[in-house]
């Protein structure tokens, strides 16, 4: 190679060394220019420096149908976001069938989205959280998430770490589930029905009977769809879709296939005797969903409660609506990732999003803003901290606000005690603590038995659990199906991980 061609080829190879590094110069530079100043921008109460933030825009993804009025509240929250904490939000709602599989898509194609709707029934935590669609949030919650910890009941984020990591914020509501025998007091009054003794599936039958052998043939005694399960002592490991559970007073820590389980084969016979007396509809097997809260023509369904449902129930239906507890409350991880708020692994401003999950969790009036919208236009304010709904409201910004964040920061409606909330932390805290509580189930390597089982219970559950058949001929077959399906290899890997979760507990 001659001299001129060398020199040339040095000079070639310095232009891109240089041009090089003004590239790993420029991206350096533009990792520290990202909203990486947030730590610094909060100060030592908790609040936030805004001089110290650059403005940044949120995406969020929300359950629920499109509100025609969400642009008119969506710029009245920017106007206060942008005051507090130098952002804005831009909020996607996507209706309540369409959530999941919307949200799936989405995730699959790496669009860098800020925050979105997850639960243990919707978009799924679990195995969302696995497989590394949502950011880890425990650094996070410690730097920019304090009022977060503060205000939050701890069982809530202990209940929803998956390996011992936060990957969504629940909402701050009843944590305990409770189930109820709900009463259509019509009924009760009229036929002056005792209900103060009714906890079990067998308790109802004299109540049954009052209705059928008194009643017209369109009013329904028990009105309850196909998706009906008696109340089980059971902390259900994948859901009560699926028989597979822990007792809740173990002794052993052991899963079981319910469907062998005393308890189940007592309830079968119960329902196969209401529905041959009639007691529950012909079609119960093959209904989606049953209208009886708007006909008013039914004595008693099933229903999970929270403090003063009663009211909120009787309110929407018109008509005065009563309950019974069949159980006391109990705390599960499912019902711990009812509602949650996750940030995405793909988002580009994880700090500022904790931030603004943050202030949504602790401001009184974002949170109220959010959910009931614009005052004087979406509703009326009353004395006190009372509300009361303005037609707009419902025509065209109906929100669903157990899936915005903290619950107990909400103004009350006309009817609703002054205590709602404080009745609804004592709820919370009388809660027994399922068994199970805090372990969550992989099962990627029980993938294809889950989704046989899966199966079996859509062909075999719905008729056997309303009494639609003999339990005395389907239970049997039922039972033989899931373990060719694979219940027993299931069971086997849940109790393998969750004895290793239970030992690294101690």
């Amino acid at each position: 190679m001659n001299k001129s061609k060398s020199k040339k080829v040095s000079l070639l190879s310095l232009t891109l060394i240089l041009l090089l590094s003004v590239v790993l110069a420029g991206c350096g530079a533009k990792e520290n220019n990202e909203p990486a100043k947030e730590s610094e921008a909060i100060k030592s109460d908790g609040t936030v420096d805004i001089s110290k933030l650059d403005p940044v825009n949120l995406k969020m993804y929300l359950i629920g149908p499109n509100q025609k009025d969400l642009p008119k509240v969506q710029e009245e929250i920017n106007k206060y976001l942008k005051e507090k904490i130098n952002t804005s939000l831009s909020i996607s709602m996507i209706d309540w069938g369409d959530y999941s599989q919307r949200m799936q898509v989405i995730t699959s194609s790496g669009e860098d989205y800020d925050i979105a709707f997850t639960s243990s029934w919707a978009f799924d935590y679990l195995p969302n959280a696995s497989k590394g669609v949502f950011m880890p949030l425990n650094d996070l919650l410690d730097n920019y998430g304090q009022g977060i910890k503060e205000v939050l009941d701890p069982r809530f984020l202990e209940g929803t770490k998956v390996n011992g990591v936060n990957y969504g914020v629940p909402a701050n509501k009843e944590l305990a589930q409770q189930f109820v025998w709900r009463f259509n007091k019509k009924y009760v009054d009229k036929y002056n029905l005792d209900i103060s003794k009714v906890t079990t599936l067998e308790d109802l039958e004299p109540l049954l009977k009052v209705i059928k052998d008194n009643e017209t043939a369109d009013i329904t005694p028990l009105a309850v769809p196909k998706g009906f399960k008696p109340f089980m002592p059971f902390d259900f490991l994948l859901g009560d879709e699926l028989p597979l559970g822990m007792y809740l007073d173990t002794k052993d820590y052991k899963f079981v296939n319910i469907l062998e389980s005393p308890e189940l084969k007592s309830a079968l016979s119960t329902m196969r005797k209401y529905y041959k007396a009639g007691y529950v509809r012909e079609d119960v097997a093959t209904l989606d969903g049953i209208d009886n809260i708007k006909t008013g023509k039914w004595l008693v369904d099933r229903e999970i409660t929270q403090p003063y449902a009663e009211l909120g129930w009787s309110r929407n239906a018109g008509y005065d609506i009563v309950t019974r507890p069949m159980q006391d409350p109990v705390i599960y991880t499912s019902s711990a990732a009812g509602s949650m708020l996750a940030i995405s692994s793909y988002s580009k401003n994880p700090e500022r999003s904790m931030i603004f999950l943050n202030l949504l969790n602790t401001d009184k009036y974002l949170r109220n803003l959010i959910q009931y919208g614009i005052e004087g236009e979406h509703y009326k304010k009353l004395e006190g901290d009372y509300i009361e709904d303005l037609p707009a409201m419902q025509e065209k910004y109906a929100m669903p606000g157990f899936a915005l964040g903290n619950m107990f920061l909400t103004s009350l409606h006309d009817g609703d005690p002054e205590d709602k909330w404080s009745s609804f932390e004592e709820f919370n805290a009388s809660g027994v603590v399922a068994p199970t509580f805090g372990f969550n189930f992989d099962t990627s390597k029980v993938k294809t038995e889950v989704a046989s089982v899966t199966n079996v219970a859509k062909e075999f559950i719905p008729s056997l659990y309303t009494g639609s058949v003999d339990p005395d001929e389907y239970l049997p077959k039922a039972i033989q199906k899931f373990k060719d399906a694979g219940i027993d290899k299931v069971l086997a890997e849940a109790q393998k991980q969750f004895d290793e979760w239970k030992a690294a507990q101690k």
